[in-house]
C-alpha cells in the first residue's frame, strides 16, 4: 500500500536537467533504441542477482526463473519493462537514477557538439542510457525493491523530466524493477505487440535470458507468456551461426556503447582448461579511460552463469582495459569469489590466452587493415603504450604494435612502427633514436635534432605523457637499443667520415679556452661544459644523464608535490655559432658571466624546463641587448 505522506519532491542536478532537455528534444536518430537500453539494464540486474545469490540462495525468494517482461497498453498509451533481478534500495535509486552517471554527466555535456547524429554516440560512453526513456515518454514511473528486503521497502520514482522527480516508499511483493513509460502522444504507436516484438528481435535477440511478452490471439493479449528472443548465450553458439549484426548488438548490450565495435575475436579454447571468449575492440574510447577508478571490464561467466564484472583487471591487464566482452569457463566452481581469483591457475590461463588473442587481432589489423588500425591507435594508442612496462612476456609483440611520429615527415599523426624505422636505418646505425617532449612542436624543433637532420638520420618524436614511462621499460627492440638524443653521450662515429671526425677535433681544440671559462662561471649550476656533437645552428643545449627524467616530466611531478632529486645537467655549446664568437671576444668578466647564464637558461627553456629565476633571465637578456644597441 502506498503512503502518500512519505512522497518526497526532489530536484535534479542542473546538469541532469540539461541532459533531459537534450533527450526530450530527440537526440537519437533511432528512437526505438530506448527499449534495448531498458532490456539490457534488466538483464544486468538479473546477472547481479545470480552472483549475489551464489552465497545467499534466499535472495531468489522462491523465484529462480530470471527474466525480463515487456507489456503494453494501447488504450492507456504505456509500455512496461520489468525484471525480477536484484532491484534497488532507496539510496541506490537516488544514486543511480537521481544523479545520472555522477561525475560523467558534466563531462558528457562538455563534449556535446550540437550535431544530433554525433552527440547520440556519446550517450553510451557516459552511462546515461536509462534516460533514453524520455525520448518517447513524457512521464516515467519506476518501481523497485531490492532482493532480500521486506515487501514494504519498495521504492517508487516518478518524473516528467520537467519538474524534478518524486520518491516514495511503497509495497512491492516481488523483487526487481518495473518501468512504466507513459508515451508521448506522437509515440503511442509503440504500444503495439507486433512492433515491440520486432524491436526486441532486432536489438535484444542475443540477451542470454528470456525476454517475454504475452501471447496474442485474434489481436488480443492473453494471460500466457511467451519468449520473444532466442534467449541463449550468443557466445556459446558457433561462429558460423552468428551474423555480424548479432555480434554488434551483443557488443552494445555487454558494453553499453552506442557505436559499433571496431573488431572482435570469438574463440572456444579446449585443452587443459576449457573456456569460451568473445572479446571486442571498441571504436571509441570511453570518457573515463584514464580514470584510475575506471570500473568497466570483461564479464566473467561460469557455465553461462554470470559471476562478476572485472573491475580490478584480474581478467585483462590494465593496458588492455578498453577491451569488452565475456569469458565463460567450464573449469571454475560456481561459488568462485573475487578473493580467490587472484593467483587462480584457470584465471591466469584465461587471462594469458585472452591477451594473446587481442594482440593477435591487433597485429592482423595492423598488417591487413592499416587505416582501421590507425583509427584504433588514435583512440587507444596511449593506453597500449603502457603495455611494455606492465607485460614483460608480451613486450616484443606489444612493441610491434606501437606507432610514433618521426622526423621522416614531422607529421603529428603517429604512423611509424618500430619495424618501419629499422627498415629505414642508415648503414652503420645500430640504435633507434628518439626524443621526448611535452608537445609535438617542442619535440620536432628541439636543437638536439640538428645533427640528425643534417645527416638524414630519422628520430622518433615522442610527445605523449606516457612516452617517458614507455622508454624506461622498452630499452630495445629487435636487438636495437633505444637511445634518447637528449640524454647521455652521443656517439655517431660509425656514421661519420674521417673528415667529419678531424673537423670536430679541430673545433674542440680551438674552443678549449671558452669551454673552461664557461665551466668556471657556471660551476654551481652544471655538471660539465662540452663542445657539442649535436648542434649545427643553435648556440647551446643541455644534456641530461642517461637515466634522468626529461625536464618537462620533472616539472610536472614537482607541481604534483613530488620531491625530485637535484641533478645538474651538462651544457653543450656550439663554438661556431656567432653568439659564442661574440662571447670569445668579451673582455668584461661580468658581461661574460651574464652571457653564460643566458646560454644555460635558453637551453633549459628549449627542453621544456622551468627557470628558477625567470625575472633574472629577462633582466640579463634586456641588459645584454641594450649593450649591443
Amino acid at each position: 500500500m502506498t503512503d502518500s505522506a512519505n512522497k518526497e519532491n526532489m530536484q535534479f542536478q542542473t546538469e541532469v536537467n540539461q541532459l533531459l532537455h537534450l533527450m526530450i528534444h530527440s537526440l537519437y536518430s533511432n528512437k526505438e533504441i530506448f527499449l534495448r537500453e531498458l532490456i539490457s539494464n534488466g538483464s544486468d540486474a538479473c546477472d547481479k542477482l545470480r552472483f549475489e545469490a551464489i552465497g545467499n540462495d534466499s535472495l531468489y525468494e522462491n523465484d529462480g526463473d530470471l527474466r525480463v517482461e515487456v507489456e503494453f497498453d494501447s488504450q492507456a498509451g504505456t509500455v512496461t519493462v520489468r525484471d525480477n533481478g536484484i532491484g534497488m534500495s532507496r539510496d541506490e535509486v537516488v544514486t543511480n537514477i537521481g544523479t545520472i552517471a555522477k561525475s560523467g554527466t558534466k563531462e558528457f555535456l562538455s563534449k556535446l557538439t550540437g550535431d544530433q547524429q554525433k552527440d547520440s554516440h556519446l550517450i553510451g560512453q557516459f552511462g546515461v542510457g536509462f534516460y533514453s526513456s524520455f525520448i518517447v515518454a513524457d512521464k516515467v514511473t519506476l518501481t523497485t525493491r531490492r532482493a532480500g528486503t521486506a515487501a514494504s521497502e519498495g521504492v517508487r520514482w516518478e518524473s516528467d523530466a520537467q519538474s524534478g522527480y518524486t520518491l516514495e516508499q511503497v509495497d512491492k511483493t516481488t523483487r526487481g524493477t518495473e518501468i512504466v513509460l507513459h508515451l508521448k502522444e506522437e509515440e503511442k504507436l509503440l504500444a503495439d505487440g507486433w512492433r515491440l516484438r520486432n524491436i526486441i528481435r532486432q536489438y535484444s535477440d542475443h540477451i542470454p535470458l528470456p525476454v517475454n511478452m504475452r501471447k496474442q490471439e485474434e489481436g488480443k493479449q492473453t494471460e500466457e507468456w511467451e519468449t520473444v528472443n532466442k534467449a541463449n548465450a550468443l557466445w556459446t553458439r558457433s561462429k558460423s551461426d552468428v551474423k555480424e549484426e548479432e555480434y554488434q548488438e551483443f557488443y552494445k548490450h555487454v558494453s553499453h556503447d552506442w557505436e559499433d565495435a571496431l573488431a572482435w575475436s570469438h574463440n572456444r579454447v579446449e585443452g587443459k582448461y576449457e573456456y569460451t571468449s568473445l572479446l571486442y575492440l571498441p571504436s571509441k574510447a570511453p570518457f573515463d579511460l584514464f580514470d584510475r577508478d575506471h570500473n568497466h571490464g570483461l564479464k566473467l561467466y561460469v557455465q553461462r552463469v554470470f559471476i562478476m564484472e572485472d573491475k580490478e583487471n584480474k581478467l585483462m591487464p590494465r593496458y588492455l582495459r578498453f577491451v569488452r566482452g565475456v569469458l565463460d569457463s567450464n573449469d571454475l566452481p560456481l561459488n568462485v569469489s573475487r578473493e580467490i581469483l587472484q593467483g587462480n591457475k584457470v584465471i591466469e590461463s584465461m587471462k594469458s590466452g585472452s591477451v594473446k588473442k587481442i594482440l593477435g587481432l591487433l597485429e592482423n589489423m595492423a598488417a591487413n587493415e592499416p587505416e582501421k588500425y590507425q583509427k584504433f591507435w588514435k583512440e587507444f594508442g596511449r593506453v597500449l603504450k603502457e603495455g611494455p612496462g606492465e607485460d614483460f612476456s608480451n613486450r616484443e609483440e606489444i612493441a610491434k604494435l606501437l606507432r610514433f611520429s618521426s622526423t621522416l615527415d614531422d607529421n603529428t599523426e603517429q604512423k611509424v612502427s618500430l619495424p618501419d624505422y629499422i627498415a629505414r636505418m642508415k648503414e652503420g646505425q645500430d640504435k633507434i633514436y628518439y626524443i621526448t617532449a611535452d608537445t609535438h612542436t617542442a619535440a620536432k624543433n628541439s636543437p638536439h635534432l640538428e645533427v640528425f637532420r643534417k645527416k638524414g638520420i630519422e628520430v622518433l618524436l615522442l610527445s605523449d605523457r606516457v612516452d617517458e614511462w614507455l622508454v624506461q621499460h622498452l630499452m630495445e627492440f629487435d636487438g636495437k637499443s633505444l637511445q634518447s638524443v637528449a640524454k647521455g653521450d652521443l656517439d655517431l662515429s660509425k656514421l661519420e667520415t674521417e673528415e667529419d671526425k678531424q673537423e670536430q677535433e679541430k673545433v674542440e681544440a680551438e674552443a678549449r679556452n671558452i669551454v673552461e671559462h664557461i665551466k668556471k662561471v657556471l660551476a654551481e649550476k652544471v655538471e660539465d661544459v662540452k663542445v657539442s656533437h649535436r648542434l649545427t645552428s643553435s648556440p647551446s643545449c643541455i644534456v641530461l644523464g642517461e637515466h634522468d627524467m626529461a625536464l618537462y616530466m620533472q616539472q610536472l611531478l614537482k607541481q604534483a608535490g613530488h620531491e625530485m632529486p637535484v641533478n645538474k645537467p651538462v651544457l653543450e655549446i656550439n663554438p661556431t655559432h656567432p653568439l659564442l664568437k661574440r662571447m670569445e671576444a668579451e673582455t668584461d668578466d661580468d658581461r661574460f658571466a651574464e652571457w653564460s647564464s643566458v646560454l644555460l637558461d635558453q637551453a633549459i627553456l628549449a627542453e621544456g624546463g622551468q627557470l628558477e629565476d625567470p625575472a633574472g633571465f629577462v633582466h640579463r637578456l634586456n641588459s645584454l641587448m641594450l649593450a649591443m644597441a
